[in-house]
């Protein structure tokens, strides 16, 4: 279950537009960020998302939940001391280079805060930049583990593929032997990673099936799986082929042959289990209704249709962060960074805490199961992974 909608953030004043990403990279993070005159310098945040591509459903409700997570922890002013927050929006369509070029542009006049990245393969990327120029970056829905420990001027608003698994771990029961099927890509190679610390550490053999990313017939695929004939068959996917994917799996039989686990992904995506909906095992990132505070309130009062979705809380909790950060220093990075270490907040998912020592977002996960059909299906929980029990291992910071 990938990722899916981004976001950035830029700094606080406005760096001349001539001053280039490399000598903002050898200036301190006060230089770099420049300023502008007096306390009304607008604070500027760039975020660079999937608007459009394949994962542009995710980046919506990104950027919903980030416009209602930034009135919700601004009070509804969007200012944090007097200073307007200037959001910058910019598509990268789920493409590394197209993000990478937004980032160096957006850091070339000046911005300080980033955020986004719905896909992974796109946050491994703009992650460097932030090391490179100084500046924070807030990933979004990018579920890789690399993002975790990538640099001490990266953080990230969502849950990593590690947590997915840690509450996949109970559906194994006695069960040995499981197979990862997931794309090719970032995303799939994070999952069967995380399977394998996981699972694998507790003593299952865990094989996989990496599936090339612009695959449209799974039928040989899902052979494969059923050959195989795992006691746990855990599927790691998003997108827009996996309406394909699962009808596949299910008309060669493998949802009713073996324990299937997969992610909760985007309510529009829920018809596409098909027929064999009910028997799979699901773990849930989020879905409308896991929760009820006064975030989820907030949020549910400002999407449209009032129903939250899979990434809505990832915006949401981005620009808290950010609001956080700048609250404690508008114009120093080195600054906001330390303020968000082991910053412990409320966010639409419940108690969310930034562990200092690698930037990992702990955060409560659920189990799910789904019922109904059409457009009636209700996905229900039927248990929830503690924050402390879903944590991945600490890593040691890479820069």
């Amino acid at each position: 279950m990938s990722g899916s909608a981004t976001s950035r953030r830029t700094v606080l004043g406005a760096v001349l537009a001539a001053v280039a990403v490399t000598a903002a990279a050898c200036g301190s993070p006060q230089e770099s960020a420049g300023g502008g005159s007096g306390d009304t310098a607008p604070l500027n945040v760039g975020v660079v998302y999937a608007e459009s591509g394949p994962l542009a459903g995710y980046g919506q409700q990104y950027a919903e939940g980030f416009k209602a997570g930034l009135a919700y922890a601004t009070g509804n002013t969007n200012q944090v001391g007097g200073r307007p927050v200037n959001v910058t929006w910019t598509d990268d369509a789920g493409d590394p280079v197209k993000a990478v070029s937004a980032a160096k542009d957006l850091i070339g006049k000046g911005y300080r805060v980033l955020a986004g990245s719905t896909s992974s393969g796109v946050a491994l990327q703009v992650a460097p930049l932030a090391l490179e120029n100084k500046v924070l970056f807030v990933s979004g829905p990018a579920a890789t583990d690399a993002v975790t420990g990538a640099n001490r001027y990266t953080f990230r608003s969502g849950r990593q593929s590690y947590q997915d698994v840690r509450t996949a771990r109970a559906f194994l029961g006695d069960g040995r032997k499981v197979l990862v099927f997931a794309p090719d890509s970032a995303f799939g190679k994070s999952n069967v990673a995380a399977v394998r610390s996981v699972l694998g550490g507790a003593g299952a053999t865990v094989s996989d099936i990496a599936v090339p990313a612009t695959a449209t017939d799974f039928t040989p695929f899902a052979n494969q799986v059923k050959a195989a004939r795992p006691d746990l068959v855990f599927v790691a996917w998003a997108g827009t082929t996996a309406a394909a994917m699962w009808q596949a799996l299910d008309q060669q039989g493998v949802l009713t042959s073996t324990k299937v686990v997969t992610g909760l992904d985007m309510r529009a995506s829920w018809a596409g289990f098909g027929s064999g909906a009910a028997e799979l095992h699901l773990l849930a990132h989020y879905f409308d209704g896991a929760t009820d505070n006064a975030a989820y309130q907030a949020l549910k009062a400002a999407v449209p249709g009032g129903r939250t979705d899979l990434f809505h809380p990832d915006g949401f909790a981005a620009a808290q962060m950010i609001v956080h950060a700048l609250e404690a220093a508008p114009d120093d990075t080195d600054a906001m960074v330390e303020a968000l270490e082991g910053h412990t907040f409320e966010s639409v998912k419940g108690t969310l805490v930034v562990r200092a020592e690698d930037h990992a977002l702990l955060q409560p996960m659920f189990q799910a199961r789904i019922s109904g059909s059409g457009d009636a299906l209700t996905a229900t929980v039927t248990g929830t992974v503690s924050a402390q029990d879903a944590a991945p291992p600490a890593t040691t910071m890479k820069g």
